[in-house]
């Protein structure tokens, strides 16, 4: 009886060991890049935490009051922060002496027969001007504009924020730079490992007379397959991953950002595709330039 299964097909190689590395490399490299994402999300939050607060004069009238208030918010570096319908938010100074009797449990209106207290602006300023040099400017203008008797902002809190996410940036880029060699190294490694079994093959086709782009055109297509399939299945092994961290992490929603999300899961269905077609391509290239003793 004729076997037609001991006989191979032209680009054929083990599928599922091949799919199942590819899917793997790009699901670990996904990973890295939610945590990129979550810690830019993250210090998108702790940034808009920090608050600027401008304190008004005492004895302002409404109408001073609102041209103060229209002033801070045609501020160019102003930014709305999330859950805030304007970049400025009022705080009488009533209210500020209410929170902090709350706080504290002291009554220093009491004792003292009055609220020292002034009404005040929270404003938050764009990441982009976090530094030491601009926030100093920022301060110097706002105090500048009439009607205003304080700027304050905690200086230590901002240094200390950019100190660390220089550092955090760094490491992640450097685990990232590091990672990327190793997953292309792995696909290549095992689309090479794959077209092994079929040097023979390709140098029968050459032998024939089969062009070398002839030759090349099966095994190209179905490393990119490979690769898209691998880049899916990653992606499908992603969401899972993710879907179920929110259900166990209460409030880590607020860190995902989806556009991000959905555009890293497409890079790593390209990035399958690209990777396996460009070591499929070059591995073939080097079967077809070697002898027939090398290939043994």
């Amino acid at each position: 009886m004729h076997k037609s299964s001991g006989k191979k097909k032209l680009g054929s190689y083990p599928l599922v060991g091949v799919i199942v590395s590819i899917t793997l490399a790009l699901f670990v490299t996904g990973l890295f890049g939610v945590l990129i994402i979550y810690s830019s999300q993250l210090e998108k939050l702790v940034r808009e935490n920090v608050r600027v607060q401008v304190y008004l004069k005492n004895g302002l009238t409404e109408s001073q009051r609102a041209q103060i208030e229209k002033k801070l918010e045609t501020l160019p570096y102003l930014i709305k922060p999330a859950g805030q319908a304007a970049p400025v938010r009022f705080i009488s100074k009533d209210e500020a002496a209410k929170k902090f009797i709350a706080e504290t449990g002291e009554d220093f209106t009491k004792f003292l027969g009055e609220n020292p207290l002034h009404d005040a602006y929270l404003i938050t300023i764009a990441p982009d001007y976090h530094t030491t040099e601009s926030l100093s400017k920022i301060k110097k203008e706002i105090e500048n504009m009439s009607g205003i008797f304080q700027v304050y902002y905690v200086e230590e809190l901002i240094t200390a924020i950019n100190n660390n996410v220089t550092r955090i940036s760094l490491v992640l880029i450097s685990l990232i730079a590091i990672f990327m060699i190793i997953v292309i190294l792995l696909i290549n490694n095992t689309i090479r490992l794959a077209l092994f079994s079929q040097r023979f093959l390709i140098r029968s086709m050459q032998l024939v007379g089969a062009k070398n782009w002839f030759i090349q055109k099966p095994f190209v297509i179905r490393a990119m397959l490979y690769g898209l399939v691998g880049g899916l299945l990653a992606s499908a092994g992603l969401a899972a991953v993710i879907e179920t961290a929110n259900r166990k992490v209460n409030d880590l929603k607020e860190l995902q950002n989806f556009p991000l999300l959905l555009m890293l899961m497409g890079t790593l269905v390209i990035l399958g595709a690209l990777i396996s077609t460009v070591s499929t391509q070059a591995s073939i290239r080097k079967y077809l330039r070697m002898s027939l003793d090398d290939l043994y």
